[in-house]
């Protein structure tokens, strides 16, 4: 049966885990490996394991990272950064992984999902989205998308680029709020809706979870969704100390149960 989803989302900077507040001043949190191992323990839905460097940096996937992580994980894997071609994404799914994320090359070449697609199956296929809100007097109502950990907005609409997925089809659908980041104030449920509205595709939402009534309020609302999140899932109370944590089994069962109201 689907159910809704908790997934701590991963950034991996310098070979070591970083939080990012607004996609910038990453603050190294700890290893990747001795991470996974404690997610392991608390019998996490999901993991997903960004590489913000790859693609700015131009490289590939890291495959030793990558196999490393699949080999300790015991929890379904996203893996994404530097994946540009069918053959990242096949070696990827070899090593144990069992989605893939992909954003740049996705939003830069579309065509390139469809061949991902024939190749391993669309159920693999995750594409991520950083949008940010557009603000200032004169303009126009919606968000932007940018590429490059958010240092290049591109000149498509997000509904554009929602119709365009549509019509590919793809395994699901990350949207990611730079406006949000890190700064643990809730979910953009604007930018949700917007999006839900729009699409069928499996959804995920990251940005902003700072609570666990964050993701209650989420999941009461779409039900059937994933609820991503990065600093609630690796820092503890107001001062932020680094302790990676998740729901218990009682509370995993309790905000499962907002989705059934």
């Amino acid at each position: 049966m689907l159910r809704s989803r908790l997934i701590p989302c991963l950034l991996v900077h310098n070979k070591g885990l970083v939080k990012t507040i607004e996609f910038k001043d990453p603050r190294y949190v700890g290893d990747p490996i001795n991470s996974v191992k404690i997610f392991n323990e608390k019998e996490v839905d999901e993991l997903m394991v960004l590489d913000i460097d790859a693609t700015v940096e131009g490289r590939e996937p890291d495959f030793d990272l990558i196999r490393n992580l699949a080999a300790e994980c015991r929890m379904p894997l996203c893996y994404g950064g530097g994946v540009t071609t069918v053959d990242h994404v096949k070696k990827i799914i070899s090593l144990g992984v069992e989605k893939v994320a992909i954003s740049t090359s996705a939003i830069k070449n579309p065509k390139i999902l469809s061949e991902i697609g024939s190749a391993v199956g669309v159920q693999s296929i995750v594409v991520v989205v950083d949008v940010r809100k557009r603000k200032g007097i004169f303009a126009k109502e919606g968000y932007d998308i940018y590429l490059y950990n958010g240092k290049m907005k591109i000149d498509l609409d997000l509904n554009q680029l929602i119709d365009q997925l549509n019509s590919i089809g793809i395994g699901e659908l990350v949207i990611n709020s730079i406006d949000q980041d890190g700064k643990q104030q809730g979910y953009d449920m604007e930018l949700v809706e917007l999006v839900r509205k729009q699409t069928e595709v499996p959804m995920s939402v990251l940005g902003g979870a700072g609570t666990l009534d964050d993701l209650r309020k989420l999941i009461s609302n779409y039900k059937i969704i994933g609820a991503a999140a990065g600093s609630l899932f690796v820092f503890k109370g107001k001062y932020r100390a680094v302790l990676i944590n998740y729901p218990n089994r009682e509370e995993k069962i309790a905000l499962q149960r907002s989705a059934m109201t």
